[in-house]
């Protein structure tokens, strides 16, 4: 679809972004029958004659030195966001260009497909943490697992999702998927190494099909349509199959709005600007750029932003304490490249909230390590000497790639007013997140109890619990509850006090769970769309 021809539309639901949130919701309403109109700053996939598939952007720049700036095609035609982020998180400022998607899909299409449900503890997070006295921890969310489980099965089944069930979900209704493919070699000895301990292993839920050749695609466009993500199972059946509308490389400046509804949208395509019209508004950007888009949204009515009546909009950043651990199985012919199993012994640990362990896949290769190794140097001048020093250490990198089986650790982390984004002088976006001291002392703990669970293997510990360019999972920017002094959005995901504009990505989550986040989006999505359908949208 062009410019033109949406703007002459009122659509029932324009929904911005085509992740996990977006797409599924968008899906979900173009079936039922709504006219529904998607913007995607990124650039489409679906013309696989342009999307650069089966590898890392990195690996199609013309030198390992080249700037992100000076090759935006390169970065959304791989289905990447390319815009940096300005960091005032520490002593030294920085800028960084996120390892997040951009393109349909969203990040989703470069996810590593593991979709797991939260515990039922996840929806009473303040008590999972008894010794934090300054984080902005509800009690519990305004909707409760069991509210939401109905939608984990249709997310799992509409996902098409692969595994089995965790032995320390007794508490729930049994989950029952399709047998994944077996364990490689490596993936058993570990299964049978950590049975043998007494603790809970199983096959870490998969939203992919495992077709012949099948490489997992963790970081990159999948080149096999094996990758089970947003825009192949909801965004392309939505416009091909239910008549709803993709305007890719439309980037939404803003929202018009009036003191009680959101009256046209303000976009931008090749270097236009045009306002679109509809009866629902759908934020689904991503918890960097929801947040953004209702900043920039001001006007008499909202001096602050719109839906911004809080003043939360932006704060309460959060985006999990993941680490890695590099084991060396002693398996000759090391087949790395699958996430294949987890567990959640240390989910929670003496009434405290950890998280969990799960298959990490393949690294990346050492080219794009080496550039990663510079890119987040945050001293000045040091970003510089490590990109000298990187190409002497990539025979070790192509030894970590090739003879490493990878686990990693995610740990919880909790939502505080002071970590978020702020707005600019200049209008852009700064962000601020620090590691607090008291989750410092929890991802020490997963560590040593993660080193034990994998002893006696020889694993080194590569620490990335601190990093701000692991925002992979970042949510809670825009949180729902129940009072609007204290949350974004009601618990059907509608702004308090603006009646028709919806926010369906992570930035809803009021806590970050444990685990993966991308299930609880779907599921969530899918429960806002019945909301939708319930009230004629």
């Amino acid at each position: 679809m062009n410019a033109q021809d949406a703007m002459r539309e009122f659509w029932d639901v324009i929904v911005v972004g085509t992740g996990v949130g977006g797409a599924t919701l968008g899906h979900a309403l173009a079936r039922k029958g709504h006219k529904v109109l998607f913007c995607e700053k990124g650039w489409s996939d679906f013309d696989s004659e342009h999307a650069l598939t089966g590898d890392y952007a990195e690996q199609f720049l013309p030198s390992a030195g080249a700037h992100y700036a000076r090759h935006i095609p390169v970065l959304a035609s791989a289905g990447r966001h390319w815009e940096e982020i300005d960091d005032r998180s520490h002593l030294f400022p920085h800028h960084f260009t996120p390892f997040i998607g951009s393109g349909t899909g969203g990040s989703s299409a470069l996810f590593g497909m593991a979709m797991e449900r939260f515990f039922p503890c996840d929806f009473s997070p303040l008590a999972q943490f008894p010794a934090h006295v300054d984080t902005t921890l509800p009690e519990t969310w305004p909707i409760s697992y069991a509210d939401l489980l109905p939608y984990y099965e249709e997310a799992e089944a509409l996902y098409r999702v692969r595994g089995t069930a965790d032995g320390l979900r007794k508490d729930t209704t049994p989950q029952i998927f399709p047998a994944p493919p077996p364990l490689t070699p490596g993936a058993e000895t570990l299964f049978k190494h950590l049975a043998g301990k007494g603790m809970h292993p199983y096959r870490i839920p998969m939203a992919c099909e495992f077709v012949p050749g099948c490489q997992c695609c963790q970081g990159y466009l999948c080149a096999k349509n094996c990758k089970n993500h947003s825009g192949k199972i909801c965004l392309e059946p939505a416009i091909r199959l239910h008549s709803a509308a993709l305007l890719d490389k439309c980037e939404v400046l803003s929202l018009e709005a009036d003191r009680a509804r959101v009256t046209g949208i303000i976009c931008q395509r090749d270097g236009q600007k045009f306002k679109l019209r509809s009866k629902t508004v759908v934020l689904a950007a991503g918890a960097l750029a929801s947040p953004a888009i209702l900043l920039r949204s001001t006007s008499p009515d909202w001096p602050d932003g719109l839906a911004n009546n809080s003043r939360l909009v932006g704060k309460n950043l959060m985006r999990h304490y993941i680490d890695l651990y590099l084991l060396d199985l002693q398996i000759p012919n090391l087949d790395n490249r699958f996430k294949e199993l987890a567990f959640n012994d240390y989910y929670q640990v003496e009434g405290e909230k950890l998280g969990t362990v799960q298959s990490f896949g393949r690294l990346p290769p050492p080219p794009v390590m080496a550039r990663s190794l510079r890119d987040e140097a945050v001293l000045p001048g040091l970003g510089k000497l490590l990109g000298l020093v990187a190409p002497l250490a990539k025979g070790f990198m192509a030894k970590m790639v090739e003879r490493s089986t990878i686990m990693a650790s995610i740990v919880e982390d909790p939502p505080y007013a002071n970590n978020g984004l702020t707005r600019a002088n200049d209008g852009g976006f700064r962000l601020r997140y620090r590691v607090h001291q008291q989750d410092e002392r929890r991802i020490a703990a997963m560590r040593r109890l993660t080193k034990q669970a994998l002893a006696p293997f020889p694993t080194q510990l590569v620490k990335q619990a601190d990093n701000n360019h692991r925002i992979a999972h970042v949510c809670g920017t825009c949180r729902f509850g129940t009072d609007p002094k204290q949350s974004v959005l009601d618990d059907n995901n509608r702004a308090h006090d603006v009646e028709n504009l919806y926010v369906v990505d992570g930035s809803y989550f009021p806590s970050s769970g444990g685990t993966n986040p991308a299930l609880t989006i779907a599921a969530n999505a899918l429960r806002v769309a019945d909301h939708l359908t319930r009230t004629k949208v």
